[in-house]
């Protein structure tokens, strides 16, 4: 079976779709084993972020596509013509550019090589990873860190935490005018909360299902801020003019209904909402409300492309780099194929030489003269290394042009002609 990918990511579906295919970090062990026990499937590592879910795997695609319908009971039909499939060759190119942000959203935006690692190592937690991905994914981090000492790909790059904080602004004159709400306390809200710290908000609050996660991301910032219970959104929403959800909550948190009266407790304030979650943490239709501005992660596009004229340069260099590597891990690949062949060449020798050695030393027990069983050693041992090739040889033998020339490569037959 060979190295395969089947995902989607913002450039092939829209977030709607990406949502019902994704994985939550809760659910991603469950996942990775019931895909590694799942018919065709040998290896397996899932990789999903708010931008993309890719199955990773020894194994047919459509032995995954099966499980993703599975998994997530969805119709294959529902999600088809948004998948990509990659197999060997460019299944090992895809992973190369993943992983230095050649296929982002942010071109070169280093967070994706994070999450590759996260998902590298829950992999391996679960022992869903052996030898075939193993290599290509040690081999791929090296490959990012080679990319991103060579070349300028990642320079003058535009995150999603500084996007946000830019599109605030286009609402609202200063930040630092502002009550923010943070909901949950992940990585990505963690990343956004700094950039938006660094401004001074009049208000900072962080809400998360667990207090004390959210209390400690408050104690980090380098404000003032306060954390609270999740269950208390409907109290607290109406004092605040932005809101920024980042969960791992499989259904929304923040529904309409509360929206639209915290926007009539604000007198109809217009209100920032940003849902940064893959599922949405904030319902589609909040953004049918007039005085509310609701982003998601595939709004962004725009201010995340700032600079990337000139990471578009570097990119070029960078894909050279790639195609470098992919065709000297191709070829690695192929020599550590041999390896076990050779291996047992080897063995096959070492019996034939014991076996007649064992002969020659039961003549010499009997009395028979040296150079009599010198001579038989020597016919035994050719005989014996010669018959298989030979056997093969014979007419009937399937492909007899490529089977004799490669016996007379390996025996240096042509170059004795000569």
């Amino acid at each position: 079976m060979s190295l395969t990918i089947v995902g989607l990511n913002h450039q092939t579906a829209p977030v709607a779709v990406r949502e019902r295919l994704a994985v939550s970090q809760q659910d991603l062990p469950a996942a990775l084993l019931s895909l590694f026990h799942a018919d065709g499937i040998d290896e397996a590592l899932i990789l999903s972020t708010c931008n993309r879910t890719e199955i990773y795997a020894v194994g047919a695609p459509e032995h995954i596509i099966a499980w993703l319908a599975q998994f997530h009971h969805l119709p294959v039909a529902d999600f088809r013509e948004y998948l990509y499939i990659y197999q060997e060759n460019q299944c090992v190119r895809h992973a190369f550019r993943v992983s230095c942000g050649l296929d982002s959203m942010v071109l070169g935006e280093p967070q994706i090589l994070g999450q590759l690692k996260d998902a590298i190592r829950a992999a391996q937690d679960c022992g869903t990873l052996n030898s075939s991905l193993n290599m290509l994914f040690q081999r791929t981090l090296s490959v990012a860190k080679e990319i991103r000492t060579k070349t300028d790909v990642g320079g003058q790059s535009v995150s999603m935490a500084a996007a946000s904080v830019k599109l605030a602004e286009q609402i609202f004159p200063k930040i630092s005018d502002l009550n923010v709400l943070f909901i949950g306390a992940g990585e990505m809200i963690e990343l956004i909360a700094t950039h938006f710290a660094a401004k001074r908000p009049k208000l900072t609050t962080i809400a998360n299902r667990t207090v004390a996660n959210a209390v400690a991301l408050a104690e980090k910032l380098d404000c003032r801020a306060n954390a609270v219970a999740l269950d208390r959104l409907p109290e607290i929403m109406p004092q605040y003019d932005v809101v920024i959800a980042s969960t791992a909550s499989p259904l929304p948190i923040v529904g309409k209904g509360v929206v639209e009266a915290a926007l009539k407790k604000r007198r109809y304030t217009p209100m920032f909402l940003l849902d940064m979650a893959v599922p949405r943490d904030i319902e589609p239709q909040v953004a049918e409300l007039s005085d509310a501005f609701l982003y998601t992660v595939d709004d962004m596009t725009d201010i995340v492309n700032m600079g990337k004229e000139a990471r578009q340069k570097a990119a070029k260099n960078a894909e050279v780099l790639i195609e470098q590597s992919v065709t000297a891990f191709i070829e690695w690949q192929k020599s550590r194929q041999t390896v076990p062949l050779i291996r047992r060449l080897r063995d096959d020798a070492e019996k034939s030489r014991q076996f007649v050695l064992a002969n020659a030393m039961r003549q010499l027990a009997k009395g028979t003269p040296p150079e009599e069983v010198l001579e038989r050693l020597s016919v035994q041992l050719t005989n014996k290394l010669l018959h298989a090739p030979t056997k093969a040889l014979n007419p009937n033998a399937f492909d007899e042009d490529n089977l004799t020339d490669a016996v007379s490569k390996i025996y240096h037959l042509y170059e004795d002609e000569e």
